[in-house]
């Protein structure tokens, strides 16, 4: 059985287990989602009541999903590769938008848990060290946790057209491939009907 991490705040432990482990990335996006909801005053989406746009694909981007019920399956999460840790929330009913992004040097390591987290990625590290880090990692997130809002984020209201709700379409096979794909994905080459995995190779 895994240790909670903060008895007070189940929900960030929902985040954990979604995740799989506690790093400062999670932490990152919970109290940005937490900030974001708070700014619009809205609930969990149970369906498409929200839009999230993530500018990241790190850790951060699950506890998104977790505390605003946004998902790649319900078509209201958005992903924009652009390496930043930025969340931008909206709500439909609203109409309102919050982009919130994280300060510099908010997650800047010592030279010490940087050491470690390189050994870990070259297989390098003894088990003290990877203790250690594991030490140094649960200290960073809940430096994140505790410290105050306005010194993690930036928050800024926006004006964002708002995407269309999850298109619901039948699927044809590509006449290549053979397996179905949603319609409005297939393109037409050389007068077969192809899905775009086809047409990339």
């Amino acid at each position: 059985m895994p240790e909670r991490i903060i008895p007070a705040a189940p929900d960030y432990q929902k985040c954990v287990d979604f995740h799989g482990h506690e790093c400062p990335g999670l932490s990152i996006g919970f109290r940005a989602a937490k900030a974001g909801l708070d700014w619009l005053k809205e609930n969990r989406a149970e369906d498409e009541e929200l839009v999230a746009i993530v500018e990241t694909d790190a850790c951060g981007a699950d506890a998104i999903q977790v505390l605003t019920g946004c998902t790649f399956g319900k078509g209201n999460f958005h992903y924009r590769d652009y390496g930043k840790q930025a969340f931008t929330l909206l709500g439909r009913r609203s109409g309102r938008g919050v982009r919130v992004c994280l300060r510099p040097g908010v997650l800047e390591l010592t030279a010490r848990h940087r050491q470690l987290m390189e050994r870990i990625r070259g297989n390098e590290a003894t088990r003290e060290e990877q203790e250690e880090f594991g030490r140094l990692h649960r200290q960073k997130s809940r430096e994140v946790l505790e410290k105050p809002l306005e010194e993690l984020f930036i928050l800024k209201e926006i004006s964002h057209v708002l995407p269309p709700k999850a298109r619901i379409e039948p699927s044809k096979p590509c006449q290549v491939c053979g397996e179905p794909a949603m319609a409005s994905k297939i393109q037409i080459r050389d007068g077969k009907e192809i899905c775009r995995s086809c047409l990339e190779g």
